[in-house]
């Protein structure tokens, strides 16, 4: 057969609807590994025949099946011979948009409806093959979360077949970093609550991240949330968060930041007293076993255990205030307010009808650490004091720079 390369998945789909492709991923039938080494190309999988461009560093993968043996991500069998056909590569992938290819004249190969879909706005999966990976059910619920601002839906049918693979079990046998990747590049889209809202229709959010399953359903007062359901809210949050540019720890700690009200009785609600503490164990409970980075988990820590105390800065005294600074490690860390700060507003304005209203909370915050900043121990008076005293009297000058900064009232 001789050797063909083609322009494959993503960087097609991108390119039909108007989109500039984040990278270019190509496949070659009727290559070999060898040739390819001999030509200069650097091998980067020990069990998928993938390789890198000498030059371009782009991908260069053999055409190639796949075979389900075993549980998990990893239980595949590959096949790369030479005889492989692009179509049987392309019949390997997820969703019809991602198994489209375009030939080195121009043609476009498209021989499962991908572009038809694309016209439809839907995310259809190539064939029933597609339940042989468990993690394509958080692929599909990303690839929502990413184009849902262009109106694209999961095929009815895909949906289905994601909730057998739900009821299976086999998500358990995920391992968390491929669970992390997936949940992270979804909170950098721009719907990020869309990805928890698919996992949820299709019955893996209860596997995945039960902590926040649970939230839907359960009432808060509908003077401060408007739309009342908890999970609701924080989908709404998320989204808001993404839309004034969020970063996926900002989005990811609104994820995580009601879940104490998940273990308020029913006899409490719709009240949720103290909910910002008691999720504090649920918040690490889930960082741990996704395994996610130490600067998301801090972050996520903050902004369950403080927001409510940022939210009500406006009627807060000075020596509050600074209590606020100091819990949230802002007089040390001080670059840790422009992520904090922006989590509150989104999750203050992710609620029904207030999505435009102000957070004059987020300028006082500001204003009162720099206000607090501005004072240091060498500019005071610490003669004769211990290292007790002059931490005292730092505070003291702090709260009083403080009250006299615009913002907070006495």
């Amino acid at each position: 057969m001789e050797r063909a390369v083609y322009l494959v998945g993503g960087a097609v789909r991108d390119e039909l609807l108007g989109l500039e492709p984040a990278e270019k991923d190509w496949v070659v039938v009727g290559g070999t590994p060898e040739v390819l080494l001999a030509e200069g190309y650097r091998q980067v999988g020990a069990s998928f025949p993938v390789f890198l461009h000498p030059e371009t560093k782009e991908e260069f993968a053999l055409a190639r099946t796949e075979r389900k043996q075993g549980l998990g991500y990893h239980g595949f069998t590959v096949d790369f011979h030479p005889g492989v056909t692009l179509e049987e590569d392309l019949a390997r992938r997820d969703l019809t948009v991602n198994a489209m290819a375009r030939a080195p004249n121009g043609d476009l190969i498209d021989p499962f409806g991908g572009a038809q879909d694309l016209e439809q706005r839907l995310l259809r999966h190539v064939s029933p093959a597609f339940r042989e990976d468990p993690l394509r059910v958080l692929r599909v619920a990303r690839f929502a979360a990413r184009f849902a601002h262009l109106g694209f839906e999961v095929h009815e049918s895909t949906l289905e077949l994601m909730s057998q693979m739900s009821a299976s079990g086999e998500l358990g046998h995920l391992v968390p970093e491929r669970v992390w990747a997936e949940v992270v590049s979804a909170m950098a889209t721009q719907s990020p609550g869309v990805f928890v809202e698919v996992l949820r229709q299709c019955g893996a959010l209860a596997d995945l991240l039960p902590e926040v399953d649970v939230l839907f359903g359960i009432p808060q007062p509908e003077r401060y949330h408007p739309e009342i359901d908890t999970g609701l809210h924080v989908v709404m949050a998320m989204n808001l968060a993404a839309r004034i540019g969020g970063t996926p720890a900002v989005v990811f700690s609104l994820l995580l930041h009601d879940l104490g009200k998940g273990l308020t009785p029913k006899s409490e609600w719709p009240s949720h007293v103290g909910h910002e503490q008691q999720g504090i164990p649920l918040v690490r409970q889930v960082c741990e076993r996704m395994k996610a980075p130490s600067a998301f988990l801090e972050l996520a820590l903050r902004v369950a255990g403080l927001h409510l105390r940022c939210h009500r800065l406006c009627e807060s005294r000075p020596g509050t205030v600074m209590k606020l600074l100091e819990d949230a490690n802002l007089l040390r860390r001080p670059d840790l307010l422009p992520e904090f700060s922006l989590a509150c507003e989104a999750d203050y304005r992710g609620r029904k009808g207030c999505e435009d209203r102000p957070y004059p909370q987020a300028d006082l915050l500001k204003k009162a650490l720099d206000a607090a900043l501005q004072v240091q121990a060498r500019d005071l008076d610490t003669e004769g004091l211990d290292g007790k005293q002059v931490g005292e009297l730092l505070r003291e000058a702090r709260i009083r720079a403080i009250a006299g900064a615009a913002g907070p009232a006495d």
